[in-house]
């Protein structure tokens, strides 16, 4: 993929060059400054930042070289090898040439490139659009989060994330007196029953099936991102035992019960033996149950392996051809009964009968991983921040930083002159800012950057209809923050160039990359694919270089005894000088039995034992004893050595050719640009006293 090659790009080992040497376009009279004259150029910023080189009009810096050599330099913390920093600097005046001679075609103009380098531009500003402290800080709490399972129940209160004030209110006195009822003393699992909104906690009737069995608001067992954010937090932080103030979440309010918490299992691969069970169960059949699990217990106890207790007696159909066995899982995809019985099991333990909802288990953990180090968790837990909720708190921590670094004031005033132009058509879609009427005082400001009522207007006009909330004021408010958030962002993305040496200088690599890699595809990889008539001279000028050795068309037969290619001799001499066909002879010599064997192809030295052990004439060889067989040997036709043809060494070939390209357009790069090197500035990187 492009994307692969754009930061090693530099690293192309284009072919070797003189490093000092200078040149001039011929198209150009000009005299190439020597080093002399490059040394009184711009004395006064050569004392800062010496230059290195200079090619055409661009000036390189040799603090901006050694950036780059450092940054592509695989044995870092080494003292710099003189013969491979003149090696680099070849590769990367090469380099420079040909980003030169694209910018020269304007393929930097191209739609396509356009196109491609804002793609990348997106991804590299994403790190420098959130507060990277905070983020910091989510990374350690996730990593110190995962290292333990929690188990706890709760008690949902729905409302909507834009509710009015009045309903959120509403839901969290709900919320409250539950948690008061709880605290005083009511079993938490029948208040869930009673009153919680998350229907999983009491029993489910769905037609065509036997009755789910609520939960009473248990969850079971969970890690983090298991849930959503607000709720795992609030589960971390309560005390096992203590009921969480009510939390909201996107979903509503939710009040916590933390009833156990253990250090983290990890993954899980275990096997299990079901007796399955049922609400409806007779006497009788729990009688015989009960006399199963100890027959299987007492079975268990005298070493029989648990792999043919769980064929014979298991009810689970799907585990039980395989053992038991079951896909490796995290704590959060079992019961909590399951996932309970194994916390503190060791290697290859089975555990008592276990009662879940489905019946009893006998359960052998197999193996597990535990939690990786932080560096190996590292940049998953990364990717599952940007994808979760939570990191929200670092793009509001950078919203708020930035509107105190760039002094943003808002008009409450002129913000309540906006919403009060909007009514209900606003929640079908169908208001227009033309109800703004002249509303266009100066709304907020930030940076160098003003907005006004007329622009929120727009903003609200094109925004518009994809909410429940009924509440105008409180979605209008919602749509404020939201644009302002997007303005102050839009802002900061388009200093960030300004702003960032490190964001302008991976731009600049991602630039060049793109450009290096069209221009170099044109010029090299596509055109020695594609200019057959250059590959085909170019085939004519290498082919003395690939050789196929002498080589013999040759027919073996092959006999297990003298006798038999004694009798056979004279016949295949004679009928193979009337051009008989070797499977018509072979038919023949075998007509009464089968007494002989072939075996043909082209062959050269050291390609078969037998070939290598006679003398190479046409026609038939007389018998040759090899592998304690006796063979007859039919040369049809001697090869002498010849080249392979294009087709043979195509891939070869085209290496070449390429290679060949590109050292002709380094050629010609090289005579028509003119560039410098300061060999004083270069030495001054040996000189440290």
């Amino acid at each position: 993929m492009k994307t692969k090659l754009l930061l090693f790009l530099l690293l192309i080992a284009f072919q070797g060059q003189a490093v000092f040497a200078q040149k001039s376009k011929p198209r150009s009279k000009t005299k190439v400054q020597t080093t002399t004259q490059i040394e009184g150029i711009n004395q006064e910023v050569a004392k800062v930042e010496p230059i290195l080189l200079i090619i055409d009009d661009e000036k390189i810096t040799l603090e901006d070289f050694l950036a780059v050599y450092n940054k592509n330099n695989t044995t870092k913390n080494q003292e710099i090898n003189r013969k491979d920093l003149e090696e680099y600097l070849g590769l990367f005046i090469n380099f420079k040439l040909k980003v030169k001679e694209a910018s020269r075609l304007k393929l930097d103009t191209a739609s396509s490139f356009i196109s491609e380098l804002e793609g990348y531009r997106k991804q590299l500003a994403q790190p420098f659009l959130i507060d990277r402290e905070v983020n910091d800080h989510l990374l350690e709490e996730a990593y110190e989060r995962s290292k333990a399972d929690i188990r706890a129940s709760h008690i949902l209160i729905r409302v909507e994330q834009d509710a009015s004030p009045k309903d959120t209110l509403a839901a969290w006195n709900k919320a409250m007196n539950a948690r008061k009822r709880i605290v005083g003393g009511e079993d938490f699992g029948k208040v869930a029953v009673e009153i919680s909104e998350d229907p999983s906690a009491r029993d489910q009737i769905i037609a065509g099936r036997p009755p789910a069995k609520g939960n009473k608001g248990d969850l079971g067992y969970f890690t983090v991102f298991d849930m959503v954010y607000p709720f795992e937090t609030a589960a971390y932080s309560t005390p096992v035992g203590q009921v969480s103030m009510p939390i909201r979440s996107s979903f509503g309010y939710h009040i916590v019960l933390v009833t156990d918490k253990q250090a983290a299992m990890g993954r899980i691969q275990v096997a299990h033996l079901l007796l399955a069970s049922k609400p409806d169960d007779t006497a009788e059949i729990i009688k015989e149950r009960e006399a199963l699990l100890k027959e299987i217990q007492q079975k268990i106890d005298k070493n029989v392996p648990f792999e043919e207790l769980v064929k014979e007696y298991s009810d689970d159909k799907g585990s039980a051809p395989k053992g038991g066995l079951l896909p490796w899982f995290g704590p959060n995809r079992m019961v909590p009964e399951f996932v309970s019985a194994i916390y503190g099991m060791e290697k290859n333990e089975i555990s008592k009968a276990v009662e879940t909802m489905y019946g009893f288990h006998f359960i052998k953990l197999l193996d597990f991983k535990g939690v990786p180090s932080f560096e190996e968790s590292k940049n998953e837990l990364k990717m599952k921040i940007a994808r979760d909720i939570r990191s929200n708190k670092s793009k509001d921590a950078f919203i708020n930083r930035l509107k105190e670094e760039y002094k943003f004031t808002s008009d409450a005033k002129a913000l309540d002159a906006v919403i009060a132009t909007l009514d209900t058509s606003f929640l079908t879609g169908n208001w227009s800012s033309e109800k703004a009427g002249k509303l266009n005082r100066q709304l907020i400001r930030f940076g160098e950057k003003t907005y006004s009522q007329s622009d929120f207007a727009q903003y609200l006009e094109n925004n518009q209809g994809d909410s429940k909330v009924e509440n105008i004021k409180t979605l209008a408010h919602a749509k404020y923050d939201k644009w302002v958030e997007e303005r102050i962002m839009d802002y900061e993305d388009s200093r960030l160039a300004e702003k960032h040496k490190e964001f302008r200088e991976l731009m600049k690599e991602y630039r060049d990359g793109i450009l290096l890699f069209e221009l170099t595809d044109q010029m090299v990889w596509s055109k020695a694919v594609k200019d057959t008539i250059g590959l085909q001279d170019y085939y004519e000028q290498i082919k003395h270089n690939y050789q196929h050795p002498r080589r013999i068309d040759a027919v073996v037969y092959k006999f297990s005894d003298e006798k038999s290619a004694k009798k056979s001799l004279k016949r295949i001499k004679s009928m193979s000088s009337k051009n008989i066909p070797t499977q018509e002879i072979v038919d023949y010599l075998n007509r009464k039995k089968n007494i002989v064997e072939i075996e043909n192809g082209l062959y050269a030295k050291g390609d078969n034992a037998i070939i290598d052990v006679f003398e190479w004439k046409s026609g038939v060889s007389d018998i040759v004893l090899a592998n304690n067989e006796y063979n007859i040997i039919y040369v049809t036709k001697i090869h002498e050595v010849e080249p392979k043809s294009l087709n043979e060494i195509k891939g070869i070939v085209i290496s070449e050719y390429q290679n060949y390209l590109e050292k002709e357009w380094i050629k010609s790069l090289r005579n028509s640009y003119k560039y410098t090197v300061d060999k004083s500035v270069f030495e001054s990187v040996f000189n440290k006293n």
